[in-house]
């Protein structure tokens, strides 16, 4: 009795948290609104409004390059990929301080396109997902219509890229639910790779 009613909390806890981060992500997706995570760091395919008060021919929405460059009047080409929107700001402020006195400038991601997650395996939805806010790895599973019945949730592996070579995590998904192991709910890093094995895996 005890077992059914554990697995009735956890299967509430799961379909709370997938209606809840659909939501969010939809509310998100319907709206033109910028990212207002100060701690984003820009990369490629992004796109940023940039903005010099009182300089309307500076203002401009630009795409950030596969090469991490933008291109702006005036200082051509400018280095965005790996930076903050206010370390981009201060970047730009210095650079238009050759042309314009006391320039005031803004920098606004307008659409966080180079955050891709990509989630393999037994998911109900597998695929490639852009994300506009730190996502957790129980809450990309939510985003992916949760596991299929042929799914090994103990055994979730991440793949992340660091210093050139891919790094491999494995996660008991079981164990963050149960409260057993919370620190396995990684946040996401762009360019991770989920991968959900079969269950006799």
């Amino acid at each position: 009795m005890r077992k059914l009613f554990s697995m009735g909390i956890k299967t509430i806890i799961v379909l709370l948290l997938s209606v809840s981060f659909s939501l969010s992500q939809e509310k998100q997706g319907a709206t033109d609104k910028p990212i207002e995570n100060p701690n984003y760091v820009i990369g490629p395919e992004d796109v940023l409004y940039i903005q010099v008060w009182r300089e309307e021919a500076l203002t401009s929405t630009v795409p950030v390059r596969s090469d991490g460059l933008i291109s702006l009047p005036l200082i051509n080409e400018v280095q965005a990929s790996g930076l903050t929107p206010l370390q981009l700001r201060e970047s730009l402020t210095e650079k238009f301080k050759n042309f314009v006195e006391n320039p005031t400038v803004t920098v606004m991601v307008m659409e966080a396109n180079s955050f891709k997650v990509f989630v393999t395996g037994q998911v109900r939805n597998p695929g490639v997902y852009r994300l506009r806010t730190e996502t957790t790895l129980l809450q990309i599973i939510s985003l992916a219509g949760n596991f299929t019945n042929e799914a090994n949730p103990k055994k979730i592996v991440i793949i992340r890229r660091e210093h050139g070579k891919d790094k491999r995590l494995v996660v008991n998904y079981n164990e963050i639910i149960d409260g057993v192991n919370l620190e396995s709910n990684f946040v996401l890093r762009p360019g991770d790779t989920v991968v959900v094995p079969l269950r006799f895996q």
